[in-house]
């Protein structure tokens, strides 16, 4: 584990864990987590728990992606057919940091992880990946919806969910950007696509490796494993989507190049299915932020197919994807950050991708999670 000793009133005021705070008040005019006040959000992720209980999370608050804004987290019992409610927010630990980019995830064992990166000003070249668990996601009573102390396990940044590797080993997709400098820090040995690793089912997180794919950009890679047992890392990139390769767990990476999926330089989500094809979701077809579709694979990555129209309006982005056991898949994505700053849902199936259609009758799109409708300052 990290070491976590801080200096007051610095740059190491990012080194301070955060502060969680429980059932937030969302609908008093004047409340700084009101709908009302909000003037900013996105970046969202969604998860399912055993239970069938849908989490979503997302950052918000100020004008803009700067110092403090927060996480904030939201719950569905109903498959989100009525609105989500909200469970609890992220508050950074000074007003000269932001809590933000965070991601949820349910481990092997059922625990909900929340992830989140943490940073003095809005980039001081460290950041930092923090982490808290969840043992009763599926609890009925909220007030045993209770997360751990907050812990930082990592450098970097990581949005995107953890990779359970046929051995049971975790592996962490964390970046430090390496297309920004800081005054503050100078961690020029880590400016790549992270690869963390915890053998002990996330008792402790070590750096075991990186990727150096040359047109990467807010890295935002993920992790799969091939059924051959090897790793397939993609990687956010000036020109689309970069690629690497691992043969030995991680720990060494090849074959940099372009994927040849294309992209407008955005977030973008894989995932292996439990049906075990991979589902894409990306910009296809594009024009920026527009076009966002769902395709899948059937033999690794090689090939794609069936490219569901997700959602075709200009600023739709940042997709990330849970799927449940009967094979409905959530993909969670934004729609103008800045002005409309909807939190949206699409409920697909495989079945909807690869007939390029919605044509199961319990699929949905652009289901509203959240709007917020503050005016900037």
């Amino acid at each position: 584990m990290l070491e976590d000793t801080c200096v007051m009133g610095t740059k190491d005021e990012a080194l301070l864990p955060s502060r969680i705070v429980y059932a937030p008040m969302t609908h008093n005019e004047g409340h700084r987590y009101a709908d009302c006040e909000r003037r900013f959000q996105g970046i969202p992720g969604v998860e399912r728990t055993a239970g069938g209980r849908l989490y979503y999370c997302f950052y918000s608050g100020q004008d803009d992606e700067g110092s403090g804004n927060f996480v904030m987290l939201y719950k569905s019992d109903d498959h989100a057919k009525t609105p989500f409610t909200p469970v609890m927010v992220i508050e950074p630990p000074t007003p000269m940091c932001r809590t933000f980019d965070p991601c949820l995830w349910v481990d092997p064992r059922g625990r909900l992880w929340i992830f989140w990166a943490q940073s003095y000003t809005h980039y001081d070249g460290r950041l930092g990946v923090w982490a808290s668990v969840c043992d009763m996601p599926d609890a009925s009573d909220d007030c045993a919806i209770r997360f751990s102390a907050p812990r930082r396990i990592a450098n970097g940044i990581m949005m995107n969910k953890p990779t359970v590797l046929q051995n049971g080993n975790w592996l962490l997709p964390c970046a430090i950007w390496q297309f920004m400098s800081s005054e503050y820090n100078h961690l020029e040995n880590e400016r790549f696509p992270n690869v963390y690793c915890s053998c002990d089912e996330g008792e402790t997180f070590s750096l075991i490796g990186h990727a150096s794919y040359e047109n990467r950009l807010i890295d935002e890679h993920m992790l799969v494993q091939r059924k051959d047992g090897s790793l397939w890392m993609l990687i956010r990139a000036k020109n689309g989507i970069g690629q690497s390769f691992s043969d030995d767990g991680g720990y060494t990476w090849y074959g940099d190049s372009d994927t040849g999926l294309g992209g407008p330089c955005s977030r973008f989500c894989i995932r292996r299915l439990h049906s075990g094809n991979l589902l894409l979701v990306n910009h296809h077809e594009f024009n920026g932020r527009n076009h966002l579709k769902a395709m899948l694979s059937r033999d690794d990555g090689r090939t794609w197919e069936g490219y569901l129209m997700i959602d075709e309006r200009t600023d739709v982005s940042y997709p990330d994807v849970t799927e449940d056991e009967t094979g409905h898949i959530y993909i969670a994505y934004d729609y103008k950050r800045y002005t409309e700053k909807e939190l949206l849902l699409a409920c697909v199936t495989e079945t909807d991708i690869l007939a390029g259609k919605i044509v199961d009758e319990s699929s949905r799109l652009r289901i509203l999670v959240n709007r917020a409708y503050g005016e900037k300052t």
